[in-house]
């Protein structure tokens, strides 16, 4: 049983000699293809690969085609936009994702965004405070959750909206559940962004409904680009001066958004949510134990398409 580890950003090494033991262990090879520049270098090493983790690397038709053996592949971390579902299935390749595992990363992050919005970008003039602002979280899942439980340590007062999640579970947090997209903008100085990229919730961040904001609302996204419509939000951005941005996703119109709103926006230059050694290596090795625990015994806990 071969497993390939492809990732042009490669895993901490920490996280690669996590993922070697419980590969080795289960009696499985471990092949690494780190810091590759061309696909036709995946296209190779795929191969005669029965499993595969990624991290940020595509996986389309192309690469499934090349990959005869494959059974599985598996994103170490929660986004699995990059892997081709529809291809995957087609292929009968099981793909999974490892959700939880880089949760308090990005939640940290998303606090640190606020924290540097609410401070003026550092910019030596005087800022305001997270305790007490009304923090709404579009999406309650497993990031959302962590992001709720550092709030919370602000003295922030949390609400959450989330179509899937039950209220109790938000109560049970101490967050305040309210019960459409449009109440939570209506209602909170900042909003954290957790939704991910589907065909319901492409450009579904847009001019009117982040334009129910109250004066000087924050709009935090470490969730995914697609879910800004940039037009819409550039346009309300200049229709109120009082409105921040701030994402861990570089918008396509950086920028305008740069140029236009200079102390207003600011977006990392990759996305860095999940950038922690700690992230790193949770996420490499959880990927390492689903494959052999599919493999083994047949779990599909995780599995995505």
């Amino acid at each position: 049983m071969k497993v390939l580890v492809a990732t042009e950003k490669p895993f901490a090494k920490v996280a690669v000699d996590g993922i070697r033991e419980v590969l080795e262990g289960a009696g499985y090879e471990l092949a690494l293809l780190e810091k590759y520049t061309d696909k036709a270098q995946l296209l190779e090493a795929v191969a005669d690969a029965d499993a595969l983790i990624i991290r940020s690397d595509q996986v389309d038709a192309e690469v499934l085609d090349a990959a005869k053996a494959l059974k599985i592949v598996v994103r170490a971390g929660a986004g699995y936009d990059n892997i081709d579902l529809e291809a995957a299935t087609a292929h009968k390749v099981v793909a999974m994702n490892t959700p939880g595992q880089n949760s308090n990363a990005v939640a940290e992050l998303a606090l640190g965004l606020m924290v540097y919005a609410v401070r003026n970008l550092y910019n030596g003039t005087s800022g305001t405070e997270l305790k007490g602002k009304k923090l709404g979280i579009h999406a309650f899942g497993n990031v959302g959750r962590n992001v709720a439980r550092i709030a919370q340590g602000f003295g922030m007062d949390v609400y959450a909206y989330d179509a899937y999640c039950p209220d109790e579970a938000m109560i049970a947090a101490n967050v305040k559940p309210v019960h459409s997209a449009e109440e939570l903008y209506k209602t909170c100085d900042i909003v954290s962004l957790h939704i991910p990229a589907t065909a319901e919730t492409k450009n579904s961040i847009n001019h009117d409904l982040v334009g129910l904001m109250p004066k000087g609302g924050i709009l935090v996204n470490t969730a995914r680009k697609e879910v800004i419509d940039e037009d819409g939000l550039i346009a309300l951005m200049q229709e109120r001066a009082d409105l921040k941005y701030m994402t861990d996703i570089m918008p396509v119109a950086d920028a305008k958004f740069r140029t236009l709103f200079e102390g207003r926006y600011f977006a990392t230059p990759k996305k860095m949510g999940a950038q922690t050694a700690e992230a790193n290596i949770n996420a490499g090795i959880a990927a390492a134990k689903q494959i052999v625990d599919f493999i083994q015994n047949g779990n599909t806990r995780f599995q995505v398409n």
